[in-house]
């Protein structure tokens, strides 16, 4: 029938410009008009020139459990509670309590947000719907809006078929939920945005089945307030990167259907992934693994987790060979940070080593022995000197320095000005902006340089010593941090303290 109707549509079209012809008008503008518009069609894309297909993602019920999530054992308390207002929304009637809309998780990437929301499908025996916040955005008006309806409305749809309640995560939180006004040229962002402000006003208390939003962002400053006022994201819940020992407790979960060997320590690996996420955790197991299978290993040896350490952190080894003047050069910026290190912070060196990995021709790992949330004045210069030690080592025992120490000035000129906006510099506690033009660069500077003559001073003491350790080093290209503590003690006439 459809076939039908376009031959007579396009037969009635051709007879049309047959007449206008006999008539004498003129039909190059519409033969024109036809063409431009066949080959816009032809090569635009469809979506360009059709209607937007609906939004759908896949529905599912959720496996994962907040036992299968290491650590954040205050997050997923404020998870747990949050969640006890849908499966006991009677005595919550009770009491007067008003049923969480929605709860924002907050923290770096890899800290688990995802993990933590699935769990939360799967405490409440939810439908679980999961999408990005960029799934959202289009560059056509009211598209945005329209996958925003069409979402609540599949998880209404689903949690009724089904008979429970349902969740509905969005990751990117910050990409739909951005600060409204932010984008000028168009109003897309805008739009979306205030459908999920209708949509969120619109959970009632009494609807059912009840729809729990949860977000998650790293980027929680370039929210939009109206989004977390109560109400809509009752509670905001930070997943920090994990402790000591939450860390342990990620690398068991995550070493639990691994074949270990005996002389694998997780609690020595744990102190040694300080920064990590459950991200970079899981990685390191995953690559400790791929190491063993490498060399056709029946169990995971505590060498292939130290090993994937370093390869997580930085990258795989180079096959390209620097130079003997080359590494001499390394060896001697190693040492540097290597030395002041130890001296300033007995036992926090792990390893000194020359051998390239990713970005990095050379590097030291440190392992801290307690994991920190505050850092005094005494600490942050401590990390500047650790920082410029290894271009004023090559100053010193090279006669010039190198590009390598680029990484490092730019991490100490970050500390030194949270210094200064700390009030840990000769300014006192100020506003950065209302200081004078170059008077909040001059005070990062008098701390970048009365740190770096401490360090030239410690380093020229211990010149003798230190010549010894870069010829070793340039040997043996690595060095654990039990080796170099020995091998500084010697040449010190005076062992090191060894963590």
């Amino acid at each position: 029938m459809k076939k039908l109707w376009r031959e007579l549509l396009g037969g009635a079209a051709v007879g049309a410009l047959l007449f206008a012809g006999t008539q004498g008008l003129d039909l190059f503008p519409v033969l024109l008009l036809a063409l431009t518009a066949f080959f816009m069609w032809r090569l635009l894309p469809t979506s360009a020139l059709r209607k937007p297909a609906p939004f759908t993602r896949p529905v599912m019920g959720s496996t994962v459990t907040f036992d299968d999530i290491g650590g954040h054992s205050t997050a997923k308390k404020e998870m747990q509670e949050a969640l006890q207002f849908l499966l006991d929304s009677r005595q919550a009637e009770k009491l007067g309590i008003r049923p969480i809309k929605g709860i924002l998780l907050t923290g770096p990437p890899g800290t688990g947000k995802t993990l933590m929301a699935k769990a939360a499908a799967h405490y409440t025996d939810s439908i679980f719907l999961s999408t990005s916040g960029s799934e959202f955005i289009e560059m056509y008006a009211g598209v945005g809006a329209q996958r925003v309806r069409e979402l609540f409305a599949t998880a209404r749809r689903k949690a009724k078929e089904a008979g429970k309640h349902a969740v509905i995560f969005i990751d990117e939180m910050e990409v739909l939920g951005g600060q409204r006004g932010r984008h000028m040229s168009h109003l897309e962002y805008d739009q979306t945005l205030n459908q999920l402000l209708v949509e969120m006003d619109g959970l009632g208390t009494e609807d059912s089945p009840r729809i729990l939003v949860i977000g998650a962002t790293n980027r929680a400053d370039l929210m939009d307030e109206a989004l977390l006022r109560p109400g809509r994201f009752d509670r905001i819940v930070h997943l920090d990167l994990p402790s000591r020992q939450d860390r342990l407790e990620i690398l068991r979960l995550h070493t639990a259907r691994k074949p270990l060997a005996p002389d694998v320590d997780l609690e020595a690996i744990a102190r040694e992934t300080y920064g990590f996420s459950g991200a970079q955790l899981e990685s390191l197991c995953n690559e400790a693994a791929i190491w063993a299978l490498r060399r056709q290993l029946d169990a995971i040896p505590h060498e292939a987790f130290l090993d994937s350490l370093e390869k997580v952190i930085l990258g795989e080894k180079h096959e390209r060979r620097p130079t003997l003047e080359e590494r001499r050069r390394i060896a001697t910026h190693e040492m540097g940070h290597a030395w002041v290190q130890e001296h300033l912070k007995p036992g926090s060196v792990a390893r000194v080593t020359i051998t390239a990995r990713g970005q990095a021709l050379g590097y030291v790992r440190s392992s801290p022995q307690e994991d920190t949330l505050l850092r005094s004045q005494k600490e942050l210069e401590e990390d500047i000197a650790v920082l410029l030690a290894g271009s004023v080592a090559e100053e010193l025992f090279l006669g010039s320095r190198s590009t390598g120490a680029v990484s490092d000035f730019r991490q100490a000129v970050r500390l030194a000005r949270e210094m200064v906006k700390a009030g840990m510099s000769p300014l006192g506690v100020v506003d950065p902006e209302l200081l004078p033009k170059g008077a909040f660069h001059q005070a990062m500077s008098q701390i970048l340089k009365g740190v770096e003559g401490k360090v030239r001073r410690m380093l020229e003491e211990g010149r003798e010593g230190f010549a010894v350790l870069v010829e070793r080093l340039v040997e043996e290209e690595s060095l654990s941090g039990e080796a170099f503590r020995q091998w500084l003690a010697e040449v010190e006439g005076a062992r090191a303290p060894i963590s």
